[in-house]
């Protein structure tokens, strides 16, 4: 989708508002039912597309991570994962049917490959990608000039805990 003029405002919105309260109480549920506050460390990989989070040295929880996108703070533009040939197939996952999507619905800011960043409007982007991709939560890595956007899918409890 090239039209960059093209978009479905008031359907933009709905979608926003339900997948913004939705992505709100999974992720409060994720954080409380599986204890993800206080002092934790954790762990991720995009080559394998895990997480896990760790206490006093023991892992207690591992997941699934899905690349949403990223920001380049330096060119204050957002890139979607499914546009970015150097990321590990791993972790891609199904962000594909987050663009499939966004074509469907005449919702141009999720096909774009990439777009001027905007705090809000990837804040929307990030919260219709959980919804679409039904993800547990949503997790995100910060340096000094990029920010990493992630999907948490499949959380397990570690045999040792269960």
């Amino acid at each position: 989708m090239n039209d960059r003029s093209k978009h479905d405002h008031s359907g933009w919105e709905e979608v926003v508002l339900a997948a913004r309260d939705r992505a709100r109480s999974r992720q409060a549920l994720m954080i409380e039912r599986f204890g993800l506050s206080g002092d934790l460390q954790y762990h991720w990989s995009m080559d394998d597309a895990q997480i896990t989070w760790s206490r006093d040295g023991k892992v207690f929880l591992t997941g699934r991570l899905t690349m949403i996108g990223s920001v380049s703070l330096a060119q204050q533009t957002w890139l979607w994962s499914w546009a970015n040939k150097s990321l590990p197939r791993a972790v891609l996952g199904d962000i594909e049917r987050v663009r499939q999507f966004g074509e469907e619905s005449d919702y141009p800011v999720l096909p774009w490959p990439d777009f001027n960043y905007h705090p809000d409007l990837v804040a929307e982007a990030r919260m219709v990608a959980a919804s679409v991709l039904d993800a547990e939560g949503l997790w995100a890595e910060s340096t000094d000039d990029v920010q990493l956007h992630f999907l948490v899918h499949d959380l397990a409890l570690t045999t040792e805990l269960r």
